[in-house]
């Protein structure tokens, strides 16, 4: 952007930082929000003073949508897209999906999903 325009996200004015971020599953994000809860604990003798109430209800979110807890197992989900030939992760699974023939999409979500399965089953 240059200088002279402002960054605004409601207009999806962003910096070029997030242009060429990746999203983040609620898994993540969870794991991210609860290490910096951990921190804030830590380094405070009231740690409530510290948490915003934009932060708390966040950290809430993620937790209540997160599928994963495990870190292992949350890291597995954001490979498992990789064994399938998909390069930028969930983000291109349409792009995937469009370059194969029908029963191979069939077959391939198919196999996905007992996989994502087995993570879960396993955390």
């Amino acid at each position: 952007m240059s200088g002279e325009e402002e960054e605004n996200a409601a207009e999806l004015k962003i910096g070029e930082e997030f242009l060429k971020a990746k999203c983040l599953m609620n898994c993540e994000v969870s794991l991210i929000l609860e290490h910096k809860y951990e921190q804030l604990q830590q380094t405070s003798d009231d740690p409530m003073n510290q948490v915003s109430q934009v932060f708390e209800k966040s950290l809430q979110y993620v937790k209540r949508f997160s599928r994963y807890k495990n870190p292992d197992a949350v890291r597995q989900v954001r490979e498992a897209p990789s064994y399938f030939g998909v390069k930028d992760g969930w983000v291109t699974m349409d792009e995937f999906l469009k370059t194969r023939g029908r029963a191979q999409d069939d077959e391939a979500i198919e196999k996905m999903l007992n996989d994502l399965s087995l993570i879960k089953k396993f955390e």
